[in-house]
């Protein structure tokens, strides 16, 4: 009897792929929500806050703290809340994550991505009159600039996350360094790409919206970008311990436990 009391219950690998596809999705429908109700033509938030990069910071903020908060939650403690295939790629490449549940968990954010999109046809001509969010490139610039663009930002977003991970004291404040960083980034970047810096956002508005103008951007971009942060953080990449963002200590499932052997 005792045995079966303190027996611990590990989710299957389908309970982290669910959960990694149910934050996606919670990003996706949120935090691109938030984006068309600042930005989407005749928009209530333009006349409190006239000035676009002021707005911009402001949903830099929002869309992260998104992110924050999912990182946070119980799902957040389930599967890691990646919520973006290039930082899985970035947790495999650093031999944090085993191959086949890093390819599970991109199929989860792209399924995620666009289930959390569809809702969004919900807000009518406001979401449709920006497409519904959709990461396209800015008027005015070369193909290189904006690919560019995601390359660096994307380097940035992953940079910091290896930064705060790989050191303890700094570690625990991770998801509050997100909307901190997207605040800054969103106001510098928006303009010219958009800021994806994530395959899975950029591609679930493409589908409900049917826009795809430069879309392989926002693929190569990011992981591109990603790579770059990883081979630049190598030196310090082996005080990470597990493939999360937070609630370091819980991995009951062995799946995002470090591995002896990086890829």
């Amino acid at each position: 009897m005792g045995a079966r009391v303190n027996e611990i219950v590990r989710p299957s690998a389908w309970q982290l792929f669910l959960a990694e596809m149910i934050g996606t999705a919670l990003l996706m429908f949120l935090g691109l929500s938030s984006v068309i109700l600042m930005f989407g033509q005749d928009n209530p938030i333009e006349k409190l806050v006239p000035s676009i990069v002021v707005r911009r910071a402001m949903n830099g903020f929002l869309f992260g703290s998104v992110g924050a908060l999912i990182a946070l939650s119980p799902l957040g403690k389930i599967s890691g809340a990646h919520v973006n295939p290039v930082v899985t790629m970035g947790f495999w490449l650093m031999g944090k994550m085993r191959r086949r549940p890093a390819v599970g968990y991109v199929l989860a954010q792209f399924v995620g991505a666009l289930l959390g999109s569809i809702p969004l046809v919900l807000w009518g001509p406001l979401g449709r009159s920006i497409n519904f969010a959709a990461t396209v490139p800015g008027n005015g610039y070369t193909t290189l600039t904006v690919l560019l663009g995601e390359v660096l930002t994307t380097f940035c977003l992953v940079t910091a996350l290896c930064i705060f991970l790989a050191f303890h004291r700094l570690r625990r404040y991770t998801p509050l360094m997100i909307p901190i960083l997207f605040a800054i980034m969103v106001p510098l970047e928006a303009s010219i790409s958009g800021i994806s810096v994530n395959p899975a956002r950029s591609f679930g508005p493409s589908v409900i919206s049917g826009v795809w103008k430069g879309w392989w951007i926002y693929w190569i971009g990011p992981l591109l970008g990603s790579l770059l942060a990883i081979l630049f953080c190598n030196s310090f990449a082996k005080r990470i311990e597990t493939a999360k963002l937070y609630h370091f200590d819980s991995d009951p499932s062995g799946l995002l436990t470090r591995i002896q052997n990086p890829i």
